[in-house]
């Protein structure tokens, strides 16, 4: 369909909306819903196949009203929980993923430079972690539990603190994003060093398969999700550089709320990721291989699964949907 047929086709309908919107007292909620559902999918459209044209601008500013107005006092759905789960969380990940391959890239680089830092540098691991750590770290090598680290408090204090840590941390790296996405790239770049070079420490003390297996049965699932939040900090601050067709005011708020979803998505991740390492990483020196294996696979395939394959499913069931409406529209 050419622009111009597209908007001949719709321009009364818009118009009508223009003027519900000034007359909300007198239109039906469902009817003032099915508006900007309407509005929502002429917009998907405009991006999708006149991704130039002003029309864009003005359909977001009808549907931004729209919104405003269908939210004021709507009342949450029953099944509002699952929604977000199933259906909300994954397509914001699906128009996030772009953000998350960068944030991969950069904690990837930083890994390598730690990694490489630390065989060059005898000292470097210890301008990282501190000299107790390594000194600890060392003690327990001598004493034959080279991972001893991780049973050193007890399990619940060990789990609140560490869960509590890493939601920070995560935190962190999103709220910095409104200092630019650069700010961002600098926490992804000391976890990765610090991950990097504590990694490469345990190599050269020939325990790099101890050290790995033990490490992962938390870090498969607190390393990404870590990663990802910084993708969430990207989008927030690359929300308010690049507005786009939107006022900047209005690309922040959209970006804060694009960014709020996914770190809610990742706080159940710490938490399980909190009680592995509390509760289970100390236990490494007798745990079955094949338990410690099942544990990194299945926490690896969860991420990769709902953080990355499920919301491109989910992305086109709603395109499938898109189109079917359109079809049955025309």
């Amino acid at each position: 369909m050419k622009e111009i047929t597209f908007i001949n086709r719709n321009k009364n309908r818009w118009q009508s909306f223009e003027k519900n919107i000034k007359h909300t007292g007198s239109i039906n909620p469902d009817e003032l819903a099915e508006q900007f559902i309407q509005l929502t999918d002429d917009l998907a459209y405009a991006r999708t196949f006149f991704p130039e044209s002003p029309t864009i601008s003005y359909l977001n500013s009808l549907a931004v009203q729209t919104h405003q107005e269908v939210y004021k006092n709507k009342k949450e759905k029953s099944n509002r929980f699952k929604d977000f789960w199933f259906k909300e969380l994954p397509l914001e990940l699906y128009h996030a993923r772009k953000y998350f391959y960068v944030s991969v890239i950069i904690f990837t680089i930083s890994f390598v430079l730690g990694g490489i830092s630390a065989v060059n540098d005898d000292g470097f691991i210890r301008l990282i972690t501190g000299d107790a750590y390594v000194n600890t770290t060392l003690d327990n090598i001598e004493k034959g539990d080279p991972m001893g680290i991780y049973s050193s408090r007890s399990e619940f204090e060990m789990f609140f603190f560490i869960t509590f840590n890493n939601i920070k941390v995560s935190f962190m790296a999103f709220i910095f994003g409104i200092l630019t996405p650069l700010a961002v790239g600098f926490i992804l770049f000391q976890n990765g060093v610090m991950l990097g070079s504590f990694q490469t420490f345990f190599y050269l003390k020939n325990l790099f398969t101890v050290s790995t297996l033990t490490i992962y049965i938390h870090g498969a699932l607190e390393i990404p999700a870590i990663i990802l939040a910084g993708g969430a900090g990207i989008i927030l601050g690359n929300s308010y550089l690049f507005p786009g067709t939107y006022p900047r005011v209005v690309a922040l708020q959209k970006g804060v709320i694009r960014g709020l979803k996914i770190m809610l998505g990742l706080v159940p991740v710490f938490i399980v990721a909190g009680f592995l390492e509390s509760f289970v990483t100390r236990h490494y020196d007798t745990m079955p291989l094949f338990v410690n294996l099942l544990i990194i696979i299945c926490s690896l395939g969860f991420i990769i699964w709902y953080f990355f394959i499920n919301p491109i499913f989910a992305h086109k069931k709603l395109v499938n949907n898109r189109n079917q409406k359109h079809t049955d529209t025309n």
